[in-house]
């Protein structure tokens, strides 16, 4: 079966230096080609992956994760981040070369803005070209600010990493109450990621299991795809692809159920073929 890790990071210190304009620096044991990525996805099975540029790093610069898609094979898509300023030639080659969403870092300062006549900006962008708009953040107040502009955007929604809720607050918290519904009602996507950064327990992470599983309810199983977030950047523990797999797998134990989020949704979202 053809399956999708649909959110990972890759660095080439080699290829590209890092940018000033990062959110934050890359240690030496979170770095990973993008090579090495696709190596870890064929040892698992998997056959394609998404790129995200996290802010960190590289910054705003989108040239690695380009020179990785197109070297790819057709096995790696890619989420950029959008400066304001983008000419309308860089969109394109953007678009060409395997592009699909643009994302906004809520709480990070030196992120393109969502709020505001940039994010406006950026918003109609993304209509023009049929990406789709992805949201990361660490506080839910950020996403209930956000969420007049979401759903006034008129464009496909993903929410990174199950919105990173805070255990102690449970599941009635305002932000991931707001959070659930907004899957229930829109058509906005929920990426199963991220765990490990929520867990107070770290591997198994069996304390995540509850707000998983409301998400799941709250947006359906096709409007759920999952991710593992390679390299694991800024985990306070040990993490690997294995135990997060396995969680998914703790909370959809049903094959057609993890087909259609492993596959059949991101391949929809993503443009994908086996």
């Amino acid at each position: 079966m053809p399956a999708v890790d649909s959110h990972a990071h890759a660095f080439d210190l080699r290829r590209q230096g890092w940018g000033g304009d990062r959110g934050f620096d890359i240690q030496p044991n979170e770095l990973g080609t993008a090579p090495q990525f696709l190596h870890m996805l064929s040892s698992h099975g998997f056959t394609h992956g998404v790129l995200s540029n996290p802010l960190g790093g590289y910054g705003a610069n989108n040239t690695y994760m380009l020179e990785a898609i197109a070297a790819s094979a057709g096995r790696l898509k890619g989420v950029a981040l959008l400066p304001d300023a983008t000419p309308e030639p860089e969109i394109h080659r953007m678009v060409e070369g395997g592009i699909v969403g643009i994302r906004f870092n809520l709480d990070f300062p030196t992120s393109p803005p969502l709020l505001g006549p940039a994010g406006d900006r950026a918003l109609a962008r993304a209509r023009e070209v049929g990406w789709f708009a992805q949201l990361h953040y660490h506080h839910g107040d950020s996403l209930i600010a956000a969420l007049p502009t979401l759903r006034a955007a008129k464009l496909p929604v993903v929410i990174d990493h199950c919105g990173r809720p805070e255990l102690a607050g449970g599941l009635d918290q305002p932000g991931f109450r707001a959070l659930l519904e907004l899957g229930r009602s829109s058509d906005a996507v929920i990426k199963l990621s991220g765990i490990f950064r929520f867990s107070a327990t770290d591997s198994p992470y069996a304390d995540t299991d509850p707000f998983v599983s409301a998400l799941i309810e709250a947006f359906g199983t096709s409007r759920c795809i999952w991710g593992s977030d390679w390299p694991f950047l800024r985990a306070r523990a040990r993490t690997d692809f294995g135990p997060l797999l396995a969680a998914l797998h703790r909370v959809l134990p049903d094959a057609a159920d993890r087909e259609k989020v492993l596959w059949t949704n991101p391949a929809r979202l993503f443009r994908m073929s086996a």
